[in-house]
């Protein structure tokens, strides 16, 4: 599949949790850090991601915002 975002990090899912239709995907990246990420159980399925798998993270966001 071919992506415009430049920003990958190689992780391993630590949980899927299912809903009716979308899950969240926890993964754990370098340095101990967590990221998660929101999809439809199609997308799961097709991708064939499960717990322990290891992915890649590809971030593309148009804007990244912190606040205090």
């Amino acid at each position: 599949m071919k992506v415009g975002a430049r920003n990958r990090i190689v992780a391993k899912v630590t949980d899927v949790k299912k809903g009716g239709v979308m899950c969240l995907v926890k993964v754990s990246v370098p340095a101990g850090s967590r990221m998660a990420s929101v999809m439809t159980l199609e997308s799961l399925n097709e991708l064939g991601i499960k717990k322990g798998d290891q992915v890649e993270v590809v971030v593309k966001a148009v804007n990244v915002l912190l606040m205090k």
